[in-house]
């Protein structure tokens, strides 16, 4: 707990990534503490960098290492066990930047959408990602390879109540956006020139009822009306687009 609120927490203990992007950030990142990494020989070859001397190495063969990961998971000849990332506090990474939104995620569960977000969140320089401790995917190896090395950069703040959470996002500043295909204005039109929040719901049901209550617009995207949505990895990569070329 921090300030009487804690982050929450969806794994504990050690995780396992896999995939040359994904192992290759993570061994990069001060903040990850390592505990062995299982490769080919060919894995370790094409990582950027070498490896420090005393690093713990098991070669193995590619079907061995299958069977460390998720079934026909493209591990590329590398599996690093490393300890999850440590809690990250609402209050640590809100910097009221307005090029760098927040993205706030109800109820998104599929971890290879939460993963692609990531991504898209780290390219457009998104300050973090926020979800609720239990209607979230744990961080994982899946997260981590749609990730693409996002994982390691975006922070991701995982909380108790998400509406309490909107408030405090309010209070930092933030002008909360939530997107619908039922929005009354389209994205462009709801953006203010300062903070944005951007809140997506999940596929289907969308953002729950008191989720959207705490939002200040609600927009959407003006896709033809021959499709009925987009998957919300999709709608959340076009969305910070939008704000990052908002003039």
């Amino acid at each position: 707990m921090q300030g009487g609120r804690g982050s929450g927490r969806a794994s504990t203990g050690a995780v396992r990534l896999w995939g040359r992007h994904a192992v290759e950030a993570a061994l990069n990142n001060p903040d990850r503490n390592h505990r062995k990494l299982w490769a080919t020989r060919e894995g370790v070859e094409a990582l950027d960098g070498e490896l420090p001397a005393d690093f713990a190495v098991e070669y193995a063969a590619p079907a061995d290492l299958a069977r460390l990961v998720a079934r026909d998971a493209p591990h590329q000849g590398l599996v690093l066990e490393c300890d999850a990332l440590e809690d990250v506090y609402l209050e640590d990474v809100l910097d009221g930047d307005p090029s760098r939104p927040v993205l706030v995620l109800d109820q998104v569960t599929d971890p290879h959408n939460v993963g692609a977000i990531l991504r898209s969140a780290a390219a457009f320089g998104a300050c973090a990602i926020v979800t609720q401790d239990r209607h979230a995917p744990p961080e994982s190896g899946t997260v981590a390879k749609s990730a693409s090395g996002a994982l390691e950069i975006v922070p991701w703040v995982r909380v108790v109540n998400l509406s309490r959470a909107l408030e405090d996002i309010a209070e930092a500043g933030y002008w909360r956006i939530g997107l619908d295909g039922e929005g009354t204005s389209t994205l462009a039109e709801a953006l203010p020139t300062g903070p944005v929040a951007l809140v997506l719901g999940a596929e289907g049901e969308g953002m729950r009822h008191n989720v959207t209550q705490h939002c200040d617009a609600i927009a959407r995207l003006p896709i033809s009306r021959t499709i009925e949505s987009l998957n919300v990895s999709n709608a959340a990569a076009i969305a910070l687009y939008a704000i990052a070329t908002r003039s």
